[in-house]
């Protein structure tokens, strides 16, 4: 294949309740757009985007950083103060916070994706599956000290980064912005207020991008831009993936070669990549680039392995599925088996779509499918640890915030993109005439023949798939899933 195709992924907002104690407090989706292109294998960088202000195209701009035409001046540049937005899924400080933590998960319409006529329903359906949930994934919790570490870590990410940029000469302020636990994107974005920040670029701390993690939280950012008057001139760019940075690639390459040589035969063990699951339908249907992404970094990993002398076989499984619907394949709990079956008695696993430790890879790795190694017969077990505050892999953030600076302020978008090259708003209404929702079983929506059979069929209906629904998310067996849990 000469290249990899991403997809465009936009939405526009609507509405989900939030708790934080178990009172309710309106948030709303936001918008996401990330570009859709053709990447060549052999030239990366050498293709062309065509960048767009508020008064339209302002040029030709390639992808590589280096400009044809400078970008918009900044109205603020004589009180220029950068500010770098890091958005991360967050995690519950304490065992009295899981259930409002699933709460916040469940009730965002990007991971408990009902069909249309069912939404109203979200926040009755996030308030009992958090309550029948919590009990479950407090036990794992509690196997991890009692909370998530991911808001110290990403504190401790945003520090060094602040840190990196200022001995490249940049002086900036790091916010950290969680969506479903403190501090709120909201909290955030009112510090990026208060300290009268004038640029920020907008970095979500996932390597791949999926309209589950980065893309619910750029619904919402979006949201407060158009809602707040204070906010709507703010300019701003985003990153919305890196995983293809030089540096990243780079830094995950030294952590597998250090665990590596930890193995009595490094050259027999199998390199397995483990990777949050996501639905089919997500990428199927909704157009999400995620798997296309990781496949690609997972690629660019092994040949600058390559290029290092490791040919080690390898595996790319997905993990923390959730329902009876069909997710990103293969799932690592059954390729861990197969695995084992094969003879494989060395596995080195690699948590690839997670940059800091988190229950994932704390206790779903390094507990649930370490022992189920074991018991596959798979004895030599090592992980390689998350990247967290791993110098080169903050360097290289630095520098891809750096790169973003000049284009704060412009929306650049491929010339071969499979959506319009325009306006945001033009964008986003594209990518909503093309969203989808897994419906509801079909034969629940035909009962009946006469006008007063079909509301009360319609009535029965819903009550049926809302009960269909709630069984199924509580106990993992049912007929309907429209659901993912990410990474906590």
């Amino acid at each position: 294949m000469s290249g990899a195709t991403f997809s465009t992924i936009c939405g526009v907002p609507s509405t989900s309740n939030r708790v934080e104690t178990g009172a309710g407090s309106l948030v709303c989706r936001l918008p996401t757009c990330v570009r859709s292109r053709r990447v060549p294998q052999n030239n990366p960088v050498s293709r062309r985007a065509v960048a767009t202000s508020d008064a339209g195209p302002i040029g030709e701009l390639p992808l590589d950083g280096n400009r044809s035409q400078t970008p918009r001046d900044n109205p603020g540049a004589q009180r220029d103060k950068v500010g770098i937005l890091l958005l991360n899924l967050g995690g519950p400080d304490s065992l009295d916070d899981v259930q409002p933590f699933l709460y916040n998960l469940f009730a965002d319409p990007d991971i408990l994706r009902l069909p249309q006529g069912l939404r109203f329903l979200q926040p009755l359906l996030a308030q009992v599956i958090s309550t029948l949930r919590a009990p479950q994934s407090s036990e794992g919790y509690k196997a991890i000290g009692g909370r998530s570490p991911l808001r110290e870590i990403t504190e401790a990410q945003g520090s060094a980064l602040e840190s990196a940029l200022r001995s490249k000469g940049q002086d900036a302020s790091v916010y950290v912005a969680m969506r479903y636990w403190h501090p709120y994107t909201e909290e955030a974005m009112e510090a990026v207020k208060r300290d009268g920040v004038t640029r920020l670029v907008v970095l979500p701390l996932y390597p791949q991008f999926s309209i589950s993690t980065s893309g619910s939280s750029l619904r919402l950012l979006q949201y407060l831009f158009e809602t707040d008057p204070n906010l709507k001139h703010l300019q701003h760019t985003v990153i919305p993936s890196w995983y293809q940075r030089p540096g990243y690639v780079k830094a995950m390459t030294d952590l597998i070669m250090s665990e590596l040589a930890q193995f009595e035969s490094p050259k027999d063990a199998e390199i397995f990549f483990s990777a949050h699951g996501v639905p089919k339908s997500y990428v199927e249907e909704a157009g999400d680039p995620y798997k296309e992404e990781m496949e690609e970094c997972v690629n660019l990993i092994m040949k600058e392995l390559g290029k290092r002398g490791v040919e080690n076989s390898f595996t790319l499984a997905y993990q923390s599925r959730v329902g009876p619907v069909e997710w990103l394949r293969p799932y690592t709990d059954e390729s861990i088996r197969t695995l084992g079956r094969a003879g494989v008695k060395g596995l080195l696993a690699v948590p690839i779509s997670f940059v800091s430790e988190h229950i994932e890879t704390l206790e779903e790795i390094d507990m649930e499918y370490r022992e189920l190694a074991e018991e596959s017969g798979i004895h030599n077990w090592r992980r390689v640890p998350a990247l967290n505050t791993n110098a080169a892999f903050i360097n290289d953030l630095a520098d891809a915030v750096l790169e973003s600076l000049p284009y704060v302020g412009s929306m650049v978008g491929a010339s071969d993109s499979l959506v319009p090259i325009g306006g945001i708003d033009s964008l986003l209404e594209a990518y909503d005439r093309e969203r989808r929702t897994v419906p509801p079983p079909v034969g629940l929506w035909q009962w009946g023949w006469t006008s007063s059979a079909e509301i009360w069929n319609g009535r029965l209906a819903m009550v049926a798939i809302f009960l269909i629904l709630l069984l199924e998310v509580s106990t993992g067996q049912g007929i309907i899933s429209t659901f993912e849990v990410p990474s906590m």
